[in-house]
């Protein structure tokens, strides 16, 4: 950083909304915000005394740019698009992978019911949720579609299938069904969904009592496990009413450079507390809150009413979201704001001292690698190769920041070596770093090889060769007697001893096994992918939709075998049919002799 210039920028900062972002020495944006002023807000990062996780931060900034708008509202869309486009390592990104579980009812013209994660993606459905757990959306999504026989094919076929015939589908790809109908069904489902299941439990035990009846008891018992599925539902969804309505809720509470979150999900008077977050803080709590919930509702369905603390600035907030907020001073809507503070602050304490611990072992890995290197290694590069027999050889680049794992920088390679090690390294890496080289992509600090001299020369020779030895370092991973990093070796060949009482032992095992993993998972993938192939695929003009009649006309491969060009020839077209009978019968191509 060149404080001159830095400071240069920041006296003349404007005093307007906007969005900025901070950058490191690559260029690379690594911390976006939003502020009412530019310039009060910029310049607090780089004035004062700041917590540890902050002082971190700052000392990476090399740079900074920043974009004015008209509005709060608007530099409050603004940071979120730009987290969403560059997902800043610095920013608290709180949405995960996983989500809550929804019953899908579609509005197409023969609806489909299911289940869904998908909130977001097909606004014109309905969605009936969320469920505590997939186990709960199961068995309820299995309930509805016994009872309500809405279409279950994902496209539509020619002709009826088996639900039709056991009655659970109404078969519109051959009837004519009315829409009103279906609608009705739409809205049988939308009572049961809010809680009046008479009407279900009582078609379920007519049908248990008629199939008992006529001596079906195998079907009874169905119809029996189903009326004790919606009890189980019912059971598991309400665990906690207070029959006040749907909403969500959502509060934090801030201490020791951390930032809690808790979300409770009100459902038709169901209560699920099943929102938690727990991030290092690098800004302001309200405007780290601010950007969770904007975050969360781009992945997830607006409530019919959000209830937020009343410290919460809410005027930029209430424009973006598509929803009412409200701001509790008392009531019931305030004892759950209440609730959600006390959670947030007690999970907090519960899970500080570990994350802290994590973390600080997570910090003194880093320093201790760099120190044996001789150099800063925040991003390291790791490579692993994988193959059978020389077969399917492949190769995996993970990638690691300050300690943790940026998957999305993730890389596969499908190579074209066999069973030679060396050469499959000396392969990747130049792959590697020669797109890296002409895209100006972000070049790590260093390579990490799995291997021992022979791969660190393999690495060091096409680095020196694309005139990076300057720019990364290449240590190598020794192994001992049953495949476990115990050293590291220099490009000088020299052994450095790790302790296994030591935080870099931890975090270059972690390392070695994510990039194993990696490696053997595409091998595996594509072993198991060359194993299915059909050797009609390799067929001139031949696609999967002719594949498919091939195989639909004469039932095998071995009956496709025994016929002839002219009988080929009748389901697709002559030279298609030629070409599939050369390559079943192993004759060479004409053409190309």
């Amino acid at each position: 950083m060149d404080p001159k210039y830095i400071k240069a920028k920041l006296v003349n900062l404007p005093h307007q909304p906007g969005s900025y972002q901070m950058k490191d020495k690559n260029g690379e944006i690594i911390y976006v915000g939003k502020a009412k002023d530019l310039h009060s807000r910029v310049n607090q990062y780089f004035t004062g005394a700041h917590d540890f996780k902050t002082t971190r931060m700052v000392s990476n900034i090399e740079d900074f740019d920043f974009i004015v708008t008209k509005t709060e509202k608007e530099a409050l869309v603004l940071e979120i698009n730009l987290i969403k486009k560059y997902r800043p390592k610095y920013n608290i990104q709180f949405i995960d992978d996983s989500s809550y579980p929804y019953i899908k009812l579609t509005r197409e013209k023969y609806p489909r019911l299911m289940i869904a994660r998908d909130t977001k993606k097909d606004r014109k459905a309905r969605y009936f949720g969320p469920f505590p757990d997939a186990g709960a959306a199961r068995l309820t999504a299995k309930v509805l579609q016994s009872v309500y026989p809405f279409r279950r094919c994902n496209t539509m076929h020619d002709r009826v299938c088996l639900y039709y015939h056991l009655g659970q589908c109404l078969g519109p790809c051959e009837k004519d069904i009315d829409p009103a109908e279906y609608e009705a069904m739409a809205e049988k489902v939308t009572r049961f969904m809010n809680g009046d299941t008479a009407e279900i439990e009582g078609q379920l035990e007519e049908k248990m009592m008629a199939a008992s009846e006529a001596m079906k008891f195998e079907e009874a018992g169905e119809y029996r496990d189903m009326l004790q599925s919606i009890r189980t539902v019912i059971d598991k969804q309400n665990i906690e009413k207070d029959n006040r309505g749907s909403r969500d809720v959502f509060a934090w509470y801030a201490d020791k450079g951390y930032l809690a979150i808790t979300g409770f999900l009100v459902r038709n008077g169901v209560l699920l507390n099943k929102e938690f977050r727990l991030k290092p803080l690098y800004s302001d709590a309200a405007e780290e809150f601010t950007s969770f919930l904007l975050q969360y509702y781009e992945e997830h369905p607006s409530a019919r009413e959000l209830v937020v603390p009343r410290e919460l600035e809410i005027s930029a907030l209430q424009d973006v979201l598509e929803m009412p907020l409200f701001q509790p001073q008392k009531g019931y809507r305030m004892k759950l704001i209440e609730m959600c503070v006390e959670n947030a602050k007690k999970q907090l304490e519960l899970k500080f001292n570990v994350m802290e611990t994590q973390q600080g072992k997570t910090d003194e890995a880093v320093d201790e690698l760099s120190r044996f290197a001789g150099c800063p290694m925040n991003r390291v590069e790791l490579f692993d190769n994988s193959h059978t027999s020389g077969q399917f050889t492949v190769a995996a680049c993970v990638v690691y920041e300050d300690g943790q794992p940026v998957r999305k920088d993730y890389r596969l390679y499908r190579l074209h070596t066999a069973n030679d090690d060396t050469a499959s390294m000396r392969e990747v890496v130049y792959r590697r770093y020669f797109r890296l080289v002409k895209e100006s992509g972000h070049m790590p600090d260093g390579i990490l090889v799995d291997g021992g001299w022979t791969q660190i020369e393999a690495a060091r020779d096409i680095i020196d060769s694309l005139g990076l030895t300057e720019t990364i370092k290449i240590m190598g991973l020794v192994k001992d007697d049953h495949h476990n990093t115990r050293a590291l070796m220099d490009t000088d060949g020299n052994i450095l001893d790790i302790s296994k009482d030591s935080a870099l032992f931890f975090l270059l095992t972690r390392m070695q096994d994510e990039v194993h993993r990696a490696a053997i998972t595409y091998h595996r993938k594509l072993r198991s992918k060359a194993q299915t192939k059909s050797v009609l695929d390799d067929v001139e003009g031949v696609g999967p939709k002719r594949k498919k009649q091939l195989l639909k006309s004469f039932g095998s491969l071995t009956k496709l075998r025994q016929a002839t060009v002219e009988e080929i020839a009748q389901v697709i077209p002559q030279k298609a049919a030629e070409n599939v009978y050369r390559v079943l019968h192993d004759q060479p191509d004409t053409a190309e002799e």
